[in-house]
């Protein structure tokens, strides 16, 4: 019980915290890019900067899902896990600083869906410690009448 605990509250939260962060980092960095404050190789390159920690971290975090048996996060992670290696696979993971125009607004709609993606994650994290944290306290206690999420 105990460590469930730790790894919603030491592991999982810092890293989705983290990746909220960085989702938004590239929202405003897009955003200034397309008012003009700032140039496109700088935008690019603070951009390119984030890809792929984000994407070791995101293949982390499903593979720690995985091998600590919460299903249901491991299913909520594996889609975007599974698109970020065809990104790398392909090469399309980096903006190209001569193109950064043209996919300008593909790049701020694809960086807004993971901001929100990442914070429905963040929000099933913060559920999912509240519930190992009042197990924790009433053994007995099925969390809200969500058997499924604590599972």
């Amino acid at each position: 019980m105990g460590l469930d605990l730790i790894f919603w509250l030491v592991i999982c939260f810092p890293l989705n915290v983290a990746f909220l962060a960085s989702a938004f980092y590239q929202v405003l960095i897009l955003s200034d890019l397309e008012s003009d404050f700032v140039n496109p190789y700088d935008a690019s390159s603070r951009i390119n900067y984030f890809i792929l920690p984000e994407f070791i971290g995101q293949g982390l975090f499903c593979a720690l899902c995985l091998f600590t048996g919460h299903w249901i996060m491991f299913l909520l992670t594996v889609p975007v896990t599974c698109y970020h290696v065809m990104l790398y696979m392909k090469r399309q993971h980096l903006i190209d600083v001569t193109e950064v125009f043209r996919v300008l607004n593909a790049e701020k709609k694809f960086r807004i869906a993971k901001l929100a993606y990442y914070l429905t994650i963040i929000i099933i994290t913060v559920f999912r410690f509240v519930c190992d944290a009042l197990k924790i306290a009433y053994s007995d206690l099925l969390c809200f009448g969500f058997y499924i999420l604590t599972a």
